[in-house]
């Protein structure tokens, strides 16, 4: 997916005197009618759908910066911008009940980090589930862990020993189990447990759940042996970068292992029971899909900006060469480049020039030690 951007645009409506847009190229992930350019301490700002069947501009646009994160949980929509300040906000969809007719009607409510730090949440994080959970159990499973409360069903899984079945009877998380001797066992079978790992990570919740405490694979004493501590702590932080998506979890013993995954089935399964309202359905599926762009860091930005740009250019000059830089990021990479000295300002307002300096020419020859 391409590149996504939040623009910001003046309306000229008294009541709602701002619009704000996540946008794909021309197509529009969310747009809303706001009261506030950025909420801050406010606490929730109140929004409007803006209902247009196509995007177009509204009125004068005061800013558009890159979004690094763009990702759907439960009836938030959480949204962090590439800049450094004022950067985070989520917008909250709900549903309530009309109190004199039938139906319902939409509220959506923007709020920032700043604004949820300084409110004590009044959310609970527990659910409840309309049906009893479903767990099944793999075939080949020897002294199963229980699940209090589940309907249990044996059958052999495609991955994993466990796993939780949606109302359509479809697999929805699964979770790999393994006792400390276990674990040993398949580092000694290196190459095959990746291959077991990649199928378990090819699922969406998925878990590696251990009965055992990290430490305990870093204790010569328990090891016997069999590995040096210091090859298990490689193959334990290979697991994690080979498969992003799992969750590998150090639950320390049984007892906590069945409780963990209980427990994570249970909110996977509650989870699925929300309906999202009408707007957030829509960016549901492209905020599910959507990975930010590789971000690089601003040393490694200020680098290429001295190494591809002339000796004197302009901002304008910089926003060409680097498409994918928001104004932010340009600004940042200019303060950085200044404040080590390669760099100079010439002139002020649009019209100013900058000029490296002789300083610059060691970042080339790899002379900064960064």
């Amino acid at each position: 997916m391409s590149r996504l951007e939040w623009v910001l645009e003046s309306t000229g409506n008294p009541r709602f005197p701002y619009r704000v847009s996540v946008l794909e190229g021309e197509r529009a992930l969310l747009c809303l009618w706001v009261q506030e350019r950025w909420p801050g301490s406010k606490g929730n700002v109140f929004c409007l759908r803006d209902r247009s069947e196509q995007w177009e501009a509204a009125g004068d646009e005061l800013e558009r910066v890159g979004v690094a994160t763009f990702k759907r949980y439960g009836k938030r929509l959480i949204v962090a911008l590439d800049r450094a300040k004022n950067k985070r906000c989520d917008f909250l969809f709900l549903k309530k009940r009309y109190k004199s007719r039938p139906g319902e009607y939409e509220q959506i409510f923007w709020r920032t980090e700043k604004g949820l730090k300084e409110r004590r949440t009044r959310a609970s994080v527990g659910r409840y589930l309309r049906h009893k959970m479903r767990v099944v159990i793999d075939a080949g499973e020897r002294y199963h862990w229980r699940f209090p409360g589940a309907d249990i069903l044996r059958e052999q899984l495609p991955a994993g020993d466990y796993a939780l079945l949606g109302e359509g009877a479809e697999l929805i998380a699964v979770v790999e189990r393994k006792t400390f001797d276990d674990f040993v066992a398949s580092v000694g079978r290196l190459d095959a447990f990746h291959q077991q790992l990649a199928e378990l990570a090819s699922w969406r919740h998925c878990a590696l759940v251990i009965e055992a405490n990290y430490a305990d694979f870093l204790n010569p004493k328990r090891l016997q042996g069999y590995f040096p501590p210091a090859f298990l702590s490689r193959v334990i932080a290979e697991i994690s970068h080979a498969h992003p998506r799992l969750q590998v979890i150090f639950a320390g013993n049984r007892k906590l292992a069945a409780f963990w995954t209980q427990r994570y089935f249970f909110t996977v399964a509650a989870a699925g029971q929300d309906r999202p309202s009408e707007q957030l359905a829509v960016v549901a599926e492209s905020a599910a899909e959507w990975e930010a762009p590789p971000r690089r860091s601003l040393a490694a930005k200020s680098r290429e900006i001295i190494e591809r740009l002339p000796g004197s250019f302009t901002v304008a000059d910089l926003r060409r060469a680097f498409p994918e830089l928001s104004e932010s990021a340009v600004r940042r990479s200019l303060a950085r480049l200044k404040s080590q000295g390669w760099v100079v300002c010439r002139g002020r307002g649009r019209g100013a020039r900058w000029e490296k300096t002789g300083a610059a020419a060691s970042l080339g020859d790899g002379k900064t030690g960064e």
